[in-house]
């Protein structure tokens, strides 16, 4: 008897194992069939939802195309009419900077005959060079394009950069005094 019951629960064993293992099979494979189910309608209402029609897309990038090409204009002819007024502005105040050496070197050469009877003819030479001189740069200054003579400072610039510093620093001292002294003046 031994023997027969040894043999029962060796049989009844395995099939409890087997049953309890095809349990949980079975609840794996109908949540497999209920994903399979979930993602199935869900590829189909995403279909649906991104298939785009031919022509939609066709219009907007033109749209986005013809967008970006009005700001690129816009920006061109912002740029353009930026530059324009800055030369304009650059011409006016050359003409006026021309006039105003041409007025200075009227003033020297005025004095120069002061100097002569003052002084001596000696300094008046002096003053009547300092005036030709300034009539000259006066004279260049008239002949010369804005855009030459960008182009002029900026060779002047790369030949002698400390000589441009220095210049600029003193530049930027007499403006700083020449305001000063007008808000003095104001007060």
């Amino acid at each position: 008897m031994a023997t027969e019951q040894d043999k029962k629960p060796a049989s009844a064993k395995p099939a409890a194992k087997k049953a309890a293992t095809r349990k949980p099979a079975a609840k794996k494979t109908a949540a497999k069939k209920t994903a399979a189910k979930t993602t199935t309608a869900r590829k189909s209402t995403t279909r649906k939802k991104t298939t785009p029609k031919p022509s939609a897309p066709l219009k907007a990038g033109a749209t986005r195309a013809a967008a970006s090409e009005s700001k690129i204009i816009d920006t061109d002819n912002l740029k353009n009419k930026a530059i324009d007024k800055a030369r304009a502005a650059a011409n006016q105040g050359k003409e006026r900077t021309g006039d105003a050496i041409g007025n200075l070197g009227k003033l020297i050469d005025d004095s120069a005959r002061t100097l002569d009877e003052n002084v001596g003819e000696k300094y008046g030479d002096y003053a009547r060079s300092a005036a030709d001189a300034v009539h000259t740069f006066a004279d260049k200054l008239d002949q010369k394009d804005v855009d030459e003579m960008v182009e002029d400072a900026r060779q002047f610039v790369r030949k002698s950069p400390a000589v441009a510093i220095g210049a600029a620093a003193v530049v930027g001292f007499l403006v700083s005094r020449l305001i000063k002294s007008g808000m003095d003046d104001r007060s």
